[in-house]
């Protein structure tokens, strides 16, 4: 963000000059992130002064004062931009979670995250997740087997998808096939997987598709 440097802040701020600053809730939410926009601060500035007044995980209302910076004004300026982005993305990512987790309640249904994250951000993005009470899918392609449309097309069909992962994966690596119909589904289940997806079903498909899942 920096590149050659700050150029408004060196151009119009003191050397020397100190300041302090609030981070201040905008709307309800779930925070996360604290520890990240702390570090941004120190890594451009060690003496930097970063108070968290929450916790990553801790419910707050509009208004309320989530942390306080001082030191130099100049690595604040700085730094501030690069601190509220992760702080603001990471916190909204947590507190759109937890409405669902809460939607859920009473279930045994979980919200669970994907690999459709910001590139360079996957891990804070799912830490995000688990934060606002969802659970981690696959961090990497390295992670588990998911075959998916092109993998059963490239295959031939799903049987033959899932022979194959089983001849070449440990036995202790999961199998998931995404299904799209009710006939997939079926074959998936034939076949033994240990994990099923429902992939673009309607409402009234996936409550077949459940039904089936576990008679």
């Amino acid at each position: 963000d920096i590149g050659t440097g700050d150029v408004t802040t060196v151009s119009t701020v003191p050397p020397s000059h100190t300041t302090g600053a609030r981070f201040v809730a905008k709307e309800d939410g779930i925070i996360c992130g604290l520890q990240i926009a702390a570090r941004v601060f120190k890594m451009l500035d060690a003496d930097i002064e970063f108070y968290p007044l929450v916790k990553d995980g801790d419910k707050v209302v509009k208004g309320d004062m989530i942390a306080t910076v001082s030191g130099n004004t100049r690595s604040i300026l700085t730094a501030e931009r690069t601190a509220l982005n992760y702080l603001q993305r990471l916190s909204a990512i947590a507190t759109k979670t937890s409405y669902y987790v809460k939607l859920l309640e009473g279930t045994s249904a979980r919200i669970t995250d994907t690999r459709k994250t910001t590139p360079g951000l996957r891990v804070l993005e799912k830490y995000a997740v688990a934060v606002g009470g969802g659970s981690n899918h696959r961090f990497g392609l390295s992670d588990g087997v998911l075959i998916k449309d092109n993998h059963i097309a490239a295959a031939g069909s799903i049987s033959n998808a899932v022979n194959a992962a089983r001849k070449n994966v440990p036995h202790m690596v999961k199998i998931e096939v995404e299904t799209e119909t009710l006939d997939e589904v079926k074959e998936a289940l034939n076949v033994g997987v240990d994990v099923i997806m429902l992939d673009n079903m309607s409402i009234d498909e996936m409550r077949e598709a459940v039904l089936l899942i576990n008679s």
